[in-house]
């Protein structure tokens, strides 16, 4: 039986889209009279609209390849730039109705400017901001670190996503990056690929390269299982996971399953554990009274669960406390602002903490902002993250 698409939604949206585009044009038209405006516009609408309709009718068959990228993309900066315009328009339309003057034009110009300004955001955003790797650093206290473990360095890395890339050189700087960390251990909590398996392979070697002295370890996210592309069958699907999981033994990374092991230093202990991806939403695989099942009370704990939903629904408040769970996820939507005291983006209507430390009850939970990218090609204020937590005792407690 074929899914009914319900036409009243297009409808309202189509309708949207129209007195956006109407009332961009009058402004346009503000400084403007020349006869051929008008129909250039709606004719340069109608091209772009097509474009992205048969792209994405024809997505089912060819994938996202490059003629759905440059239309979405296009699309997005053409939606973003006419509701920046529409805002400034309506501020000075709002003025000439107080004032009961006419559209002042230079205020029209000056918009057009902001336009320009956000169209060369979107273009560095695209071209140099999805490489513009950083480093952060966070420094965690706790009383019950066990003495040898004080200093010890976590780096930790997110959502690859190695389907996206296509700047080798670009990803090796990101790398030298983490590897000029030289942390104790490095960590990758999950989203290695895009959807399919083969999309590491032209990178492992870029990847294998992190080393740590305690070791290498990561666990899967929700795009690592495959569930967004169709498969001829369950049985392909899970040839296609179990070589995601093998891609990971070749990086040099061991692949935590809802498991832990025990990372040794001067006779004593921490724990390291890692779950399937479990996310609200994306997939509930991971099982976490099986990952600390070998653990103890006391034990400190550092867990690696891909989406950070899991820390609010279940480890938060899960008995045995776990002291640290690193995540990832979210990319910060790669849209965003991070300067002068604000932190936001689009993202935060989703999850209210969507990057960097949070704690509660004396847990606390990172969330990194991603080393790759995904759906838009490229990251606007929100940069590409290398993470490096430090851990600390805060007090004389053995």
């Amino acid at each position: 039986m074929k899914r009914r698409i319900s036409v009243l939604p297009l409808a309202i949206i189509a309708i949207l889209l129209f007195v956006l585009n109407w009332y961009v044009l009058s402004g346009i038209r503000t400084i403007s009279s020349n006869s051929f405006t008008t129909p250039l516009f709606w004719g340069f609408i109608a091209i772009t609209t097509g474009a992205l309709i048969y792209s994405i009718i024809r997505m089912r068959d060819n994938g996202m390849d490059l003629l759905f990228k440059v239309t979405t993309h296009v699309f997005l900066i053409l939606f973003v730039t006419e509701i920046v315009f529409s805002a400034f328009l309506l501020l000075g339309d709002i003025y000439r109705l107080i004032t009961q003057g006419e559209r002042n034009v230079h205020w029209v110009e000056f918009a057009l400017l902001v336009v320009l300004l956000v169209i060369i955001i979107f273009i560095y955003g695209i071209v140099k901001g999805k490489y513009a790797y950083r480093v952060i650093k966070h420094t965690l206290y706790f009383d019950d670190l066990p003495s040898s473990f004080d200093g010890f360095t976590i780096t930790q890395i997110s959502d690859v996503h190695a389907g996206s890339f296509k700047n080798s050189l670009a990803v090796q700087k990101g790398i030298n990056l983490i590897k000029a960390q030289n942390s104790d251990l490095f960590v990758f909590t999950g989203d290695l690929v895009n959807n399919k398996a083969e999309e590491i392979k032209p990178w492992i070697e870029h990847f294998k390269q992190v080393k740590a002295p305690f070791g290498q370890f990561s666990v899967l996210g929700n795009h690592d299982y495959g569930d967004y592309v169709p498969w001829k069958n369950e049985a392909e699907k899970a040839a296609n996971l179990q070589q995601l999981k093998e891609y990971h033994g070749e990086l040099g990374y061991r692949l935590l399953l809802d498991e832990d092991v025990i990372l040794h230093k001067n006779g004593q202990k921490i724990v390291l554990a890692g779950v399937e991806n479990w996310g609200i939403g994306f997939g509930e695989r991971g099982d976490l009274n099986k990952a600390l099942a070998g653990t103890e009370a006391d034990d400190f704990k550092i867990l690696l669960s891909h989406d950070p939903s899991h820390w609010e629904a279940e480890v938060v408040k899960h008995p045995s406390k776990v002291h640290l769970t690193l995540a990832g996820h979210t990319h910060g939507m790669q849209f965003g602002i991070e300067a002068f005291g604000i932190k936001w983006s689009p993202v935060k209507y989703r999850y209210a903490h969507w990057a960097g430390i949070t704690s509660k009850n004396g847990r606390f939970l990172n969330i990194n902002r991603g080393f790759g990218f995904l759906g838009f090609s490229g990251r606007i204020g929100i940069w590409p993250e290398i993470t490096v937590i430090e851990l600390k005792r805060s007090s004389g407690i053995s």
